[in-house]
């Protein structure tokens, strides 16, 4: 074997795992002519599988590793009889290391916004397990058992901010990791234009060659087929290769409509994590470090105001908070209390009848499949019952109106029923898995 080539594949065992290289590249014959490297493929296939998924991350080594070689050829054969140039496949290490030496100066094509870390992330019970194993993702790129991680939840809680932030910790630690960041829609265009100019081997290479690919908002992938195909194929090429994937969406992986049961199933191959709406104590805290950041400090009974009025999303709640400090700017007033209750008076509004006590018992009829005249009777069967008690509990938290208000929108009970039926489903959550997760859904169903 050439020494050259025993090097490169040393290097590839530790980037690309044993498995791979003993499956794909060690069955590989190499030969050296002058400056050039020679590996034949036994068959067709083998050789496509080193062009698309390896190729590139022999280059890399073999710039580092062996600079003397210039080239590149992946050719059919046994490596002892001539091969037809038309069977070959040529890479010039040299042409590519100089491309690469004109741009290192440049930022990586990453997409990574720096101002969203882990530091600046602000946890709570809500969000607490998707922070820590995005972290252990940073620290354990293309382990298995997180390998994709998927993140899910409502619009504007942060999942986003925690797909940076995990981009940002890996290049904290490792400055030349191949990092890519894309939003689906712009996957969606870039394969399309790639498809236009005949540059699917670019696009290939792009999204192929990364060390860990984060795609954002993936429910926009539902019902298109030609992009669910390409998509299917770049997942298996890097989790093959051991290269991490992580991908956001909006609902739980096994809910997205109009997808493919094959990406279905991969998504469930690694981890799938919850981002739930902030508790109040998160969102208060989320306020005053936000306006902090704008140098102000923010009045405690302010931000209570709005951590109590602002239930939907962090986006929103950080909206009312820009609007709450623009308006005090330019009018140069204080910000009190009073203040914060008359400008942001109309948003109040909004978001109250956004989340009604009618919008909250209609959600859980239909969740728990009973009808909304025996949610509100007096009825008393278990699964009447418990959907009942958990409309309540989410009149309680999403909500402004009283203990009594609640109760009378309840069939005329008493407030005493709302207080007990509260504490059952808070005790509930505690200790019985269902009874989280059914809160947990009708919490992302009222808030997206």
């Amino acid at each position: 074997m050439v020494y050259a080539w025993k090097k490169i594949l040393n290097q590839l065992t530790l980037e690309l795992g044993a498995e791979t290289v003993q499956l794909w590249l060690q069955p590989l014959v190499a030969r050296r002519r002058q400056d050039t490297l020679l590996l034949h493929a036994s068959n067709q296939m083998v050789q496509a599988e080193v062009r698309d998924k390896y190729l590139n991350a022999i280059r890399h080594s073999a710039k580092s590793l062996a600079p003397e070689l210039k080239a590149i050829e992946l050719l059919l054969g046994d490596g002892h009889e001539p091969t037809a140039a038309s069977a070959s496949i040529t890479l010039d290490i040299s042409a590519a290391a100089a491309s690469g030496a004109a741009s290192a100066a440049e930022p990586r094509e990453h997409h990574l916004d720096e101002r969203y870390t882990f530091q600046s992330y602000v946890e709570g019970a809500s969000n607490r397990l998707a922070k820590l194993t995005a972290q252990q993702v940073a620290t354990n790129l293309g382990a298995s058992q997180y390998n994709p991680l998927v993140l899910y939840g409502g619009t504007g809680l942060g999942k986003t901010h925690l797909m940076h932030a995990l981009g940002n910790a890996i290049l904290a630690e490792r400055p030349n990791a191949r990092l890519l960041y894309v939003r689906s829609e712009d996957f969606v265009s870039s394969m399309l234009k790639a498809l236009r100019s005949e540059g699917m081997e670019q696009f290939k290479l792009k999204y192929r060659s990364v060390d860990c690919l984060l795609i954002d908002d993936i429910q926009f992938f539902a019902g298109k087929e030609r992009t669910q195909e390409e998509f299917f194929h770049t997942f298996n090429a890097l989790y093959d290769s051991r290269q991490q994937v992580v991908l956001s969406c909006d609902r739980f992986p096994k809910e997205l409509d109009k997808f493919e049961q094959r990406l279905q199933s991969r998504f469930g191959w690694g981890l799938s994590v919850a981002v739930e709406p902030p508790d109040f104590e998160t969102r208060v805290e989320i306020l005053l470090l936000k306006a902090k950041a704008q140098g102000v400090v923010l009045p405690d009974s302010v931000a209570e105001l709005l951590a109590k009025r602002m239930r939907s999303n962090v986006r929103e709640l950080e909206g009312a908070l820009n609007t709450l400090l623009a308006r005090a700017h330019f009018s140069g007033s204080a910000l009190s209390l009073e203040f914060a209750q008359e400008t942001l008076r109309d948003l109040f509004s909004v978001q109250d009848r956004s989340i009604s006590l009618g919008s909250i018992q209609k959600t859980c009829a239909d969740y728990f499949r009973v009808s909304l005249s025996d949610l509100l009777s007096v009825k008393r069967s278990r699964a009447i019952a418990r959907a009942r008690q958990m409309a309540m509990a989410l009149c309680k938290e999403l909500t402004t109106h009283s203990l009594k208000d609640i109760g009378v929108a309840f069939g005329g009970r008493d407030h005493t029923t709302v207080i007990h039926a509260c504490r059952l489903i808070e005790e509930l959550k505690r200790t019985e898995g269902q009874s989280f997760d059914d809160w947990q859904s009708l919490m992302r169903k009222l808030v997206s």
